[in-house]
């Protein structure tokens, strides 16, 4: 039992665990908490969408269709394991299912059959769409199915459940068939190894430089034509180093070498330490912004 995620804890949480996540459209408000309450929280719902291709079925899953609004989940899960999510809050996803399986989710315990449809679980679930046919032809891409555990697993650990506290619809509501194609206890003990050990995060990229890097002073030849030179050369008149009657433009001239010689002084070199030809140092106090 829990308050739910907010939507950023919610994004956050499946990021953690080393997902691809898609924001979808607005997703963050889109939800049916004007039929009812949405909390408190107990556990996760896996389904799949009885369709194909990941832009139709995220489209539906945040629309919903004639006979049910949507949105049909909170995140629909794509064969190449990318998460989008589609709403927070109350969605159309598990319908009326047995209180007794509640009772068991709530309690972490062995689930009994689901032979009643008395309960409402749109209120107390989360819920993941995995494109699938549902045929039990359609294959389930091993990105696909760690996207599932990933995504089950972020839930849990952010609410401190266990892996007892994911069922497939089959197992909530009598008549279901999803998900067809693997078995809950077998994704269950997939979600249950991974909550034992630490989230797998990606590694984050390095965020690129504000500046350009120091290209080294034989960049700086006769004829050298580049990008690098004109920002080279705006930065220089905003220092009021400038000392061009026309431009600057990208080619290296004798016009930017007594610009950056101004520079050079301006910063307290002399003789040869401010010929014009750029060092790192200076050109580090330069900032050169990125082209």
């Amino acid at each position: 039992m829990a308050t739910p995620l907010s939507a950023d804890k919610l994004l956050k949480a499946l990021r953690d665990e080393g997902l691809t996540v898609v924001e979808h459209r607005s997703w963050r408000t889109n939800n049916r908490n004007h039929k009812g309450a949405w909390g408190p929280t107990h556990g996760v719902m896996i389904h799949h969408t009885v369709t194909s291709g990941t832009a139709s079925s995220v489209e539906l899953c945040y629309n919903g269709h004639s006979a049910l609004p949507g949105p049909l989940c909170h995140g629909v899960i794509a064969k190449d394991g990318t998460v989008h999510l589609v709403g927070h809050g109350r969605t159309n996803h598990a319908g009326l299912g047995d209180d007794d399986v509640l009772r068991a989710v709530v309690t972490e315990r062995e689930l009994p059959p689901d032979d009643e449809a008395n309960t409402d679980g749109n209120r107390h679930f989360y819920g993941f769409e995995a494109v699938n046919l549902g045929d039990g032809k359609d294959p389930w891409p091993e990105e696909q199915l760690l996207a599932i555990e990933r995504a089950a697993a972020a839930v849990c650990r952010a609410h401190g459940w266990s892996e007892r506290s994911v069922i497939g619809h089959l197992e909530w509501q009598p008549g279901k068939i999803d998900p067809r194609g693997f078995g809950m206890d077998w994704m269950r003990g997939r979600i249950g190894a991974r909550l034992e050990r630490a989230p797998e995060v990606p590694p984050v990229e390095p965020p690129k430089p504000t500046c350009e890097p120091f290209p080294g002073a034989s960049f700086f030849a006769v004829g050298r034509n580049s990008p690098i030179v004109t920002a080279m050369g705006k930065r220089l008149v905003a220092e009021g180093c400038g000392r061009y009657a026309v431009g600057p433009g990208p080619r290296w001239s004798e016009a930017d070498r007594n610009s950056y010689a101004a520079w050079q002084r301006k910063l307290g070199y002399t003789g040869s330490d401010a010929d014009g030809i750029p060092g790192k140092t200076s050109w580090d106090r330069l900032k050169v912004p990125n082209v």
